[in-house]
């Protein structure tokens, strides 16, 4: 598979990856909760969806799948339903945020592991 077109399915994925786990903390979590307890609902929301899209491993790559779901699904349901417990957010503005932290989680961790092993190698012709 091209590089490009593996680099923007692992931004697809978590994109959809924080979407499902955003929807889902949203569709679960009110401004009645108590704080503590709808993160740590969210958490657990979020590392369930995560095993659950665990299938698209083989399609992708299943480090990218796992690391980066596991740091969307902790994380962003933690984030998500800290925020709901906080104020009332309308489902455009709870996509919109989503998409934009599924992409943030990517990218950082694209950014470190090329820290930790350096550039990709050329591949192909005229290499």
């Amino acid at each position: 598979m091209d590089a490009r077109l593996l680099a923007l399915a692992e931004y697809a994925a978590g994109a959809l990856l924080s979407v499902i786990v955003a929807a889902v903390v949203h569709a679960v979590v009110d401004p009645t909760w108590d704080m503590v307890l709808a993160m740590l609902v969210g958490s657990v929301l979020g590392m369930v969806l995560d095993v659950l899209v665990g299938v698209l491993g083989p399609l992708i790559s299943t480090f990218q799948v796992l690391i980066i779901g596991s740091l969307i699904g902790m994380y962003g349901g933690m984030l998500f339903a800290m925020r709901d417990t906080m104020q009332a957010a309308s489902w455009e503005r709870v996509v919109a945020v989503a998409i934009s932290f599924g992409v943030a989680v990517v990218a950082t961790v694209r950014l470190y592991d090329r820290a930790l092993r350096g550039p990709a190698p050329a591949v192909g012709p005229g290499a």
